[in-house]
């Protein structure tokens, strides 16, 4: 369980962090709709298109970086003990290499099984990836509550792609969808366990270091795929470019490592499910997409299900450890 003393240590509140992981989620289900939006306008593939999102996403990051100075970098983590620098290496490496592999695979399975099938398989798949990496590596129980939440956020995220009936389920794109599952289960359990034990890195600095680890993979296969967009709106490809780059990438992943260096790993986990939520939502509203009853009855469990584990993560700062526990 998480205890008041790991939010000191990270330098951030669970509050503050729970806030954090909301907003990088609702920030990452707009970046289906501007990629939709690219793929219309131009003949961009999901790879490049990935490999534009980390680098636009380091560049960004690298300026914010220079502007806050080294100093404030150094000491943005507050209480945190220095990093060795063997250890930063290796971190990095792991970190950029896994979320490599999270987008990459996930792309592949959208192709190989469709959007609905590889978001369900890959999106649910983690939660229970990571509740038992949390488990048996960071010893983190969940609790009776906190498993009853887990299974009503599969259930609403299942309701809500699968609600259409318009999944098709390929064996090699489910497959890839767990492989891209397991990439991001191992960088949310990284990020976990360095904000737990006092080392945990500054966001910005791990952000930008990842999506440097992210592009040098990306662009063999992106050139494969080809690089420079075709199109006949350069201009509004390039405005939803620099969007895909800044929200739900600089900023959205910026967040993200900086709430799940301080909130249980599952909890995370779960609350990132509100990504085909805010999908879902920028669908019907800007979209024009029909607004279905299980739209709404997905978005409902899930929303319930984040409520719940958001309100059982902040109790260990208000009643103490002992009254978790004892859900236990």
């Amino acid at each position: 369980m998480s205890n008041p003393s790991t939010a000191a240590v990270a330098g951030l509140p669970v509050g503050r962090s729970l806030f954090y992981l909301v907003v990088a989620g609702v920030a990452w289900g707009t970046a289906g709709a501007a990629a939709s939006l690219v793929f219309e306008a131009s003949d961009l593939g999901p790879l490049a298109l990935s490999f534009w999102r980390c680098l636009g996403g380091l560049l960004l990051l690298a300026g914010a970086l220079a502007l806050r100075g080294r100093r404030a970098a150094r000491t943005a983590a507050v209480g945190a003990r220095p990093e060795p620098r063997r250890r930063r290496l290796r971190r990095i490496l792991a970190t950029g290499t896994c979320l490599t592999v999270f987008q990459s695979a996930y792309f592949a399975a959208v192709e190989q099984t469709g959007l609905a099938v590889g978001t369900v398989v890959t999106l649910g798949a983690g939660p229970v990836l990571i509740a038992l990496g949390a488990r048996f590596i960071l010893g983190e129980r969940l609790g009776r509550g906190g498993l009853f939440a887990v299974a009503g956020a599969l259930t609403g995220l299942a309701v809500l792609v699968l609600g259409g009936g318009s999944g098709t389920v390929r064996p090699p794109g489910v497959l890839l969808a767990l492989v891209s599952a397991a990439g991001y289960a191992a960088v949310t359990l990284i990020t976990r366990r360095l904000g737990r034990d006092g080392t945990g890195p500054d966001p910005l600095s791990t952000t930008m270091w990842t999506f440097v680890v992210g592009a040098v993979g990306l662009l063999p296969p992106a050139l494969a795929e080809g690089l420079v967009p075709h199109t006949a709106e350069p201009l509004r490809v390039l405005v939803l470019l620099v969007y895909v780059a800044a929200v739900p990438t600089a900023l959205a992943y910026a967040l993200y490592f900086a709430g799940a260096a301080v909130v249980r790993a599952a909890t995370v986990s779960v609350i990132m499910l509100l990504e085909p939520v805010s999908a879902a939502v920028l669908a019907v509203a800007a979209l024009n997409e029909r607004l279905t009853s299980a739209t709404v009855a997905g978005t409902v469990l899930l929303l319930a299900a984040v409520a719940g584990l958001a309100w059982q993560e902040t109790r260990p700062a208000a009643r103490g450890r002992g009254a978790v526990d004892a859900l236990t």
